[in-house]
């Protein structure tokens, strides 16, 4: 029995194909399943994407990188490996690759949620005899509310320190987070500013003709007068910037599946937090896993040990890729005949 993937010192590779996906350092091929920095790294010859990942990996790696983008569902074939990408919804562009080879199908998840974002396209289960799934929040007390709940508890937030002449300062990651924000938020009948960061990204993306919602640059010639009752976004690491201690009279939120996880002490920097993740909490983990119908697990990122075990208490096959020594070792475990179904 062959094995179409192995775990190795520079990320999961296949061999038959010679093409590595999500690499952790410089290799010839690389097959990228989203634009997170974590994931998508400078340096490699060749990159392949979905096209709605391109304007950020060439503004992050660099414009005239080697890239070449695919639909979802588009398959091309490598040396006799069969691969397509489909949609993940973690962020725009972001992918599960899916891996086939005379029968054997994996797939490889990337970051995922099951919740629909309204702009990128919505996570689907794609059927395979191993996944490799994240594990961020795998453990059963990271449950998710209905994402339009959190949009009205930031909308209300929001209201409030306008009506009280406050500025509501909203933090979350760049990309991803921040798109999310301004597709679901209702349309306020006062200015929305956003941080160079998130306008960079921004104008990148309407550039490539995606639909968002306009927001006027921040800049430090804004004072804290004029930014009185407005909503400025945001990213945590601008947090210490002078625009921000200007301010006298502001709320500062923050949006992020790890709020209300550890003590509020902890976390001195922001006044309100907002439970919005961009990955799947343990009920949509599950659900993941078992709609893919597979019966060998791997898992990755966060709770691999705790999520893995869970998987064999439930009559799964399953191994945390990162007790693998990230060694050359392959990824073996027994595998249910195979057929071409």
């Amino acid at each position: 029995m062959s094995h179409l993937l192995e775990y190795t010192r520079k990320g999961i590779y296949c061999p038959q194909a010679d093409i590595y996906i999500d690499p952790s350092r410089r290799v010839e091929n690389a097959i990228i399943t989203h634009a997170h920095g974590d994931h998508a790294r400078p340096g490699s010859k060749h990159y392949l994407a979905h096209k709605h990942s391109e304007p950020v990996l060439r503004m992050r790696l660099g414009e005239q990188i080697s890239l070449r983008t695919v639909e979802y569902g588009e398959s091309f074939t490598i040396n006799g490996v069969r691969f397509s990408l489909h949609p993940a919804g973690h962020i725009i562009g972001s992918a599960q690759i899916r891996v086939e080879y005379k029968g054997e199908v994996w797939v490889v998840s990337g970051d995922y949620k099951l919740q629909n974002d309204n702009f990128c396209a919505p996570f689907e289960p794609v059927k395979c005899h191993v996944f490799i799934t994240e594990t961020t929040f795998g453990l059963s007390k990271f449950k998710w509310q209905p994402q339009q709940t959190v949009i009205d508890e930031i909308t209300n937030w929001t209201i409030k320190n306008h009506s009280e002449g406050k500025t509501s300062v909203l933090m979350g990651y760049a990309l991803g987070k921040m798109q999310r924000l301004l597709v679901n938020l209702p349309k306020f009948d006062f200015p929305v500013y956003a941080h160079s960061s998130i306008v960079k990204l921004h104008d990148r993306l309407c550039e490539a003709g995606l639909q968002l919602p306009d927001v006027i640059p921040l800049k430090q010639t804004h004072t804290a007068n004029s930014l009185k009752g407005c909503l400025v976004l945001s990213q945590p690491s601008a947090a210490d910037n002078l625009w921000l201690r200007k301010l006298t009279d502001y709320s500062v939120g923050f949006c992020s599946g790890w709020v209300g996880a550890f003590e509020k002490k902890k976390h001195t920097s922001y006044h309100q937090g907002f439970v919005l993740s961009d990955h799947s909490d343990w009920d949509e983990l599950n659900t993941a896993v078992k709609e893919t119908g597979a019966q060998c697990i791997y898992t990755t990122h966060g709770y691999t040990s705790e999520f893995s075990k869970w998987l064999r208490v439930c009559g799964l096959q399953s191994k945390e890729l990162e007790n693998m020594n990230n060694t050359s070792e392959q990824m073996v475990m027994s595998l249910p005949e195979l057929n071409n179904d």
